[in-house]
Order: structure tokens, then C-alpha cells, then sequence
């Protein structure tokens, strides 16, 4: 038989156990997670007729992408970053002040994670590409031009999304984005996706995204890009 502490000792690992399985049950529900596109009826706002040359990616890539088969990518050591935009109908939900919440985190976000592996230019020149990114409301159809991230100081940008007007993200069925690659220069297109994702949700709440949500997907995008670049670049 157990005696007294030995018991106490075993009930106390299997707690510790249950709470380690709850835990990481609950990061997993927090977890971002890739969902399809339906090509066939995606509008496209930034890309616009770029769309026509997207295709499924795979697994570990955006929904819909295009890379040129006659890019030069290990020329390129600098890249310049356009202000994100965000495309929606007059029927989006997401009010103006989210909007600019939204496009202002992420361009503070593609700031940081591509500082960290390019040299940021001000201006185009030879070795520069150019990032246009863009966050579209899918739901709502033929997406125009709603919204443009500020060159704001880093000491007034918010460090985090906790405080969208709503206290909710909402985007219906997730988020999307668009973004494209070009020659600074001379305006060649070298790439473009189209990406779309959905929040972990939890049982109470009904898979309703919430800010946490909206920051985790802006962070995998801007970590994605500035990975895949910097590969591509690599000599």
C-alpha cells in the first residue's frame, strides 16, 4: 500500500500532468491556423490583376502565390516597405479606428521582423525590392482602397492589438492579406501571395476572434515574409 506521502507525492504529478495537458490544449486553441482561398471568387484589392497568375501554394506556403521564373533574387540586399493598406467594401464590419490600428501594427511589425535580416531603404535603388502588403476583408465584395498605415513614432504605436475599438476581430471566417515583390527600380513584379488564416478560437467563445487573434496572424505573416526573403536573397 501507498503510504500517506507517497500518495500525496503521486496526486500531485498527476495534477501537474492534467494542467500541463490543459495548458497546451489552450496555446494550441490559441494558435493561428492556414485556410483555403477559393481562387474562383477571390476579388483582389492590392494585387489586382495580379491575381490572375496566382496559384495554390503548398503546404508550408501561402494559400495563392506567384514567384517570376526570371527573378534575380540574390541582387537584391535592401528592401522598402509601402504603408499597409487595408482593402474592404462599404459593408465591412471593421470599424475606421480598427482599420488603422490593424494596418498601423502591421507595418510596425514587418518593420521590425525584415530589419532584422535587410537593410530598410527610404528610397528605390539598384539592389532594393519593394514590399507592398496589404489586409483585405474578403467577405465583403469588390474591396476598395479603405485605409493607410501612418509613419507614426515607435513611442506612440501601440505594442499590441488590445486595444481595437471592439475588443474583437471582426473579420468573418478570419483574415486575409495580400502582398507582391517588385523591382524598385524598374517595377518588375518578382512575387506575390495571398494568404489567409483563422484563429484557434476555444470552446466558450465559439471560434469568435479576438485581438490576440488578429496580433498572432499580422506576427506569422511578418515572420513568413521576412524568412522567405531573406532565403530567396541568399546568395
Amino acid at each position: 500500500m501507498l503510504n500517506h506521502d507517497t500518495a500525496a507525492k503521486s496526486s500531485g504529478q498527476a495534477w501537474r500532468t492534467v494542467s500541463s495537458m490543459a495548458l497546451a490544449l489552450l496555446s494550441a486553441c490559441a494558435t493561428t491556423q492556414k485556410a483555403p482561398i477559393p481562387q474562383a471568387s477571390m476579388t483582389c484589392g492590392l494585387l489586382g490583376d495580379v491575381c490572375e497568375r496566382l496559384i495554390p501554394g503548398g503546404k508550408d506556403q501561402a494559400g495563392l502565390r506567384y514567384v517570376s521564373p526570371s527573378a534575380q533574387w540574390t541582387k537584391y540586399n535592401k528592401v522598402m516597405i509601402d504603408p499597409v493598406t487595408f482593402w474592404g467594401g462599404d459593408s465591412t464590419p471593421v470599424s475606421a479606428l480598427d482599420q488603422q490600428l490593424l494596418v498601423n501594427y502591421f507595418a510596425q511589425q514587418l518593420q521590425e521582423r525584415l530589419g532584422k535580416k535587410f537593410q530598410i531603404a527610404a528610397q528605390a535603388g539598384l539592389g532594393v525590392m519593394k514590399l507592398s502588403v496589404a489586409m483585405t476583408d474578403s467577405e465583403t465584395a469588390m474591396p476598395v482602397l479603405r485605409t493607410i498605415s501612418m509613419n507614426m513614432p515607435q513611442a506612440h504605436m501601440p505594442s499590441d492589438l488590445k486595444y481595437l475599438a471592439t475588443g474583437t476581430f471582426p473579420f468573418v471566417g478570419g483574415a486575409q492579406a495580400e502582398a507582391k515583390i517588385t523591382d524598385s527600380v524598374t517595377g518588375d513584379l518578382l512575387g506575390a501571395v495571398a494568404d489567409k488564416r483563422i484563429g484557434g478560437g476555444s470552446f466558450t467563445t465559439g471560434f469568435q476572434w479576438q485581438w490576440s487573434d488578429a496580433e498572432n496572424t499580422i506576427d506569422t505573416w511578418c515572420e513568413k515574409i521576412a524568412e522567405r526573403l531573406a532565403t530567396w536573397t541568399t546568395p
